[in-house]
């Protein structure tokens, strides 16, 4: 979820270790969650990725993540999102998305 607006943005069964010590995830929740603005500052072209309703700066996503989860990676800030144990999300208000994790046997 987005520390700012509580919005939710993107699940741990996504979550990957893509090397560059930020958390990386393949897809986010939805796509009407995040919006995406060209970024050239420091002299590169990127893509930024930003809540939608809270606006906030959350990191970039890249074409190199792995190809078959669709080849892309979400290279995010983790101060921008708070972790919620799946244990916890009824209790902390997210149990509408209880179902995205039904064919998980993990904690998380």
């Amino acid at each position: 979820m987005d520390v700012v607006s509580g919005e939710p943005l993107f699940i741990s069964l996504d979550k990957f270790d893509s090397g560059c010590g930020w958390p990386s995830f393949t897809k986010p929740i939805g796509e009407s969650h995040l919006t995406e603005k060209l970024d050239q500052c420091h002299g590169m072209i990127r893509t930024e990725v930003r809540s939608q309703e809270g606006d906030s700066h959350l990191g970039h996503v890249f074409a190199d993540g792995p190809q078959e989860k669709g080849g892309l990676r979400y290279y995010i800030n983790s101060a921008a999102l708070p972790f919620i144990p799946k244990e916890d999300l009824k209790k902390e208000g997210y149990g509408e998305y209880l179902h995205l994790f039904e064919n998980d046997s993990s904690k998380y």
